[in-house]
């Protein structure tokens, strides 16, 4: 199964800490807007924790580009909130 993290710079998604970093930036930024920085921290924080110590590459792979996604989805969702026009294929 190919990866789909394409959207993101190959050196933030080949790399668990750069894309843990990436992810707690990116929660305490919407943390920040919505009162909650602490709660969101805290998931991205249990997350990575709970997962560190697996090793097999399958669910690695899996397990970062689910964090990939979730970057991913997030930087649509406030492009679309700033630009006005829905990028996603959401309805």
């Amino acid at each position: 199964m190919p990866s789909i993290q394409t959207a993101l710079p190959p050196e933030l998604v080949n790399n668990a800490r750069r894309l843990y970093r990436e992810c707690l930036r990116r929660a305490k930024y919407v943390g920040h807007r919505q009162n909650n920085t602490p709660l969101l921290v805290d998931m991205i924080r249990h997350q990575f924790k709970k997962n560190m110590l697996e090793t097999n590459p399958e669910k690695i792979q899996t397990m970062m580009d689910a964090a990939a996604r979730g970057l991913v989805n997030h930087m649509l969702l406030e492009s679309e909130q700033i630009t006005g026009r829905k990028l996603s294929g959401r309805t």
